[in-house]
């Protein structure tokens, strides 16, 4: 368990579900250190890999909760993610501001009744355009970001359900479910909010082999990453959000 920030700070949990490539953390560290670089300095946030031990107390003790990506799969239903995946429907059943990303988001939908499998289709990588919906006009985090905007993506697996009484979000050309919401405090999101665009390279560079496999044009996927500002505010509102919440 790591900590970072002031005591009398909103407290925010971010689940840690996996580790990235070695040779990505040697260079840019793992999955809690981006997600710590882009939410806000007011929160005081604790990191727990729950892959080694349970998520930490009760859902109320915390003002905020976000579910990093993994590579494991939700679908192989570990031990350790359905333990984790009870804990955040009680967090949402509890208003908690929750956010999942990636496995997060599969996790999240998994937990409240979707259904998350492969994608048909196979993987989604590189950096890709996100399309709002109507219904993100009043949510209280999409409404700040754009109709459009680029996102950077990386994952095999999908929600190919949403679990009942979602509030679908965003899709990308290849993904219908991109981002979704449950009640007035949860989201998900399959697009990495977390990553820069050298983070994006270096991904689609460690995953060149069985890009080509899968009949995939590395090349072309790598000089199409661009950096993605807009992806990347959501952890801000998102923080913004827990913040105004612990206020009131």
């Amino acid at each position: 368990m790591a900590d970072s920030g002031k005591a009398n700070n909103p407290k925010v949990v971010i689940l840690k579900t996996g580790t990235t490539y070695p040779q990505i953390k040697d260079q840019f560290g793992d999955f809690d250190t981006w997600f710590v670089r882009r939410l806000s300095s007011q929160l005081t946030l604790t990191v727990v890999d729950v892959t080694l031990a349970p998520p930490p107390g009760q859902p109320g003790d915390w003002h905020g909760i976000v579910v990093t990506g993994s590579p494991a799969m939700v679908s192989d239903r570990e031990p350790w993610s359905e333990q984790a995946g009870e804990w955040l429907k009680e967090a949402v059943d509890a208003s908690i501001p929750t956010l999942g990303v990636c496995y997060g988001h599969q996790l999240l939908a998994h937990a409240l009744g979707g259904k998350v499998g492969y994608h048909p289709k196979g993987r989604e990588t590189g950096t890709h355009t996100i399309r709002l919906f109507d219904s993100a006009e009043s949510d209280p985090l999409f409404s700040n970001l754009p109709r459009e905007f680029c996102a950077q993506l990386t994952h095999k697996q999908s929600v190919l359900e949403l679990p009942p009484g979602a509030v679908l979000l965003g899709e990308s050309i290849f993904e219908p479910h991109q981002a979704f919401r449950v009640g007035e405090n949860a989201w998900g999101v399959q697009f990495h909010p977390e990553f820069t665009d050298q983070i994006m390279k270096s991904y689609l560079k460690v995953q060149q082999p069985e890009l080509e496999t899968e009949g995939l044009d590395p090349d072309s996927l790598l000089s199409s990453v661009k950096p993605a500002p807009d992806a990347a505010k959501l952890l801000m509102l998102f923080s913004d959000r827990i913040i105004k919440k612990q206020r009131l």
